[in-house]
């Protein structure tokens, strides 16, 4: 039986009307009142079913949960290091029942609301609708964590500390059954796997070099001039992770802004293999240029992986957590959660897609109720003899499954074709979507012997929800 001690109870019966409040989505640490111990996963593990207790502040991630609201004021609460949601243990509505980690299925067992009691917050299951509680009124570092009847007591308030912000459900200005709209552009246009971004009044797009990041500008979106290469010299990190390459290649980046600050995941990587390496910049300003150097993101070696670290994708999710997405062949599109405060991994690494024949270029977005995985499928790169086409699924959470209209999973293979080219534009890919109304993408210009070159035009979307142009 759990022994509460009578002094220490601010009620001895469930409070009548408990605000449930709108908590801002980051990342928080949930401390105790009574211990000022941190809610950890114990030890820092990350398997399903480790349990969940305090401890004296360590720093480490394992004491960081990321707080984000799944609709109604219901938040999902996820450990920073393991990627792994707080629950209590089989949907237990019992006083007592523990509460551990597990893999998050959106379920109410996985799912609390919160409310605020004179500065301290108590986290209510909405499955059982019992409180989180720090069991037995216990002091120590290790104690545990249950859940028992809400009475606002001490053992059941807690302090938020906000450690990073998260952004809000992503931009949609996408429109149901626009007109067909590619732009028109001129300048400088020779392009492979482009990315695009805007920023006060200006066009940025960037792209595959073999001397750094290249990029490009418009005022307009229509007429380009070549930007300044980024990391023009190389960064002697690159060839640590990559041996093979030249130390100047630089592969498929992707540029999102995320809490004010542009970022830009790019690959390191040699063709035929899938020993590469993600790397990260940032910059407060495009225009003002500061690259920084953040490192590596991820890697992978042909020894030990089969999977490739290629074409990575930030991805912002509904609740407007980051994600990022890659890969490249092998075995297929990977995706994993973005620690908010790095911009790097953390937790699980998800499967989504895979193909015989190649399959790359990922990129994610959310609308209306789907998320939206676009590849590009076949073969690159070989000028009007490649055979790249853009494809894509949906599926209602970011972690799949991916389905094409018929039903059938990406991971088995199965695609919705979105653009297979044209007589003059020959094997389009290597795609990347602003917002979700805005397509970008490399198609090889059978009028200029296989030329890469830019293409940009207005994303559009029938009434079923599937895109069109």
């Amino acid at each position: 039986m759990k022994k509460h001690h009578t002094g220490l109870l601010l009620c001895s019966a469930v409070l009548a009307s408990p605000l449930a409040l709108a908590l801002d989505n980051g990342v928080y640490t949930i401390t105790s009142k009574h211990s000022d111990k941190l809610l950890e996963v114990t030890s820092c593990l990350s398997d399903d079913g480790d349990n969940v207790g305090v401890w004296s502040d360590t720093g480490y991630d394992c004491q960081k949960w990321l707080i984000t609201n799944q609709g109604d004021d219901q938040y999902a609460i996820i450990n920073l290091n393991s990627g792994k949601a707080l629950e209590v243990y089989e949907f237990s509505s019992d006083d007592g029942a523990n509460v551990s980690q597990w893999e998050f299925n959106y379920q109410d067992g996985q799912l609390w609301t919160i409310e605020e009691n004179d500065g301290y917050y108590s986290f209510i299951n909405v499955n059982s609708g019992k409180a989180l509680d720090l069991y037995d009124f216990d002091t120590s570092d290790g104690a545990n964590v249950d859940q028992w009847e809400y009475t606002a007591n001490d053992a059941q308030l807690w302090t938020l500390t906000k450690t990073a912000s998260v952004e809000s459900e992503p931009y949609d200005p996408s429109v149901t059954g626009g007109s067909e709209d590619h732009w028109e552009l001129s300048g400088n246009l020779v392009t492979h796997d482009p990315t695009l971004t805007y920023e006060d009044g200006i066009w940025w797009e960037f792209q595959t070099s073999e001397t750094g990041i290249a990029g490009k500008y418009s005022t307009d979106g229509l007429t380009w001039l070549a930007a300044d290469n980024i990391f023009a010299d190389g960064l002697d990190w690159w060839t640590d992770y990559v041996p093979e390459n030249d130390g100047l290649n630089v592969w498929a980046p992707d540029i999102k802004f995320y809490n004010g600050t542009a970022w830009m995941y790019y690959t390191v990587s040699t063709f035929g293999s899938n020993t590469s390496a993600i790397g990260l910049t940032s910059t407060d300003s495009i225009v003002g240029g500061g690259w920084q150097d953040d490192g590596l993101v991820l890697n992978t070696t042909e020894n030990d992986d089969d999977y490739n670290a290629l074409d990575p994708d930030l991805v912002v999710a509904k609740d407007g957590a980051p994600w990022l997405v890659f890969g490249s062949w092998f075995s297929g599109i990977k995706l994993t959660r973005i620690n908010p405060e790095t911009m790097k991994p953390f937790g699980p690494l998800y499967d989504l897609a895979a193909r015989s024949g190649g399959i790359e270029a990922p990129s994610i977005i959310y609308r209306q109720g789907y998320y939206y995985l676009f590849v590009s499928v076949g073969v690159c790169c070989q000028g009007t003899d490649s055979t790249y086409q853009i494809a894509y699924g949906r599926s209602e959470y970011i972690t799949g499954p991916y389905v094409n209209k018929s039903g059938e999973t990406m991971l088995d293979g199965n695609v919705e074709i979105f653009d297979s080219g044209n007589d003059r534009w020959v094997g389009p890919g290597g795609q990347d979507i602003l917002n979700t109304d805005v397509i970008i993408r490399h198609a090889y210009d059978a009028e200029d012997d296989g030329t890469p070159k830019m293409l940009i035009s207005i994303l559009n979307w029938d009434s079923d929800g599937w895109p069109t142009y």
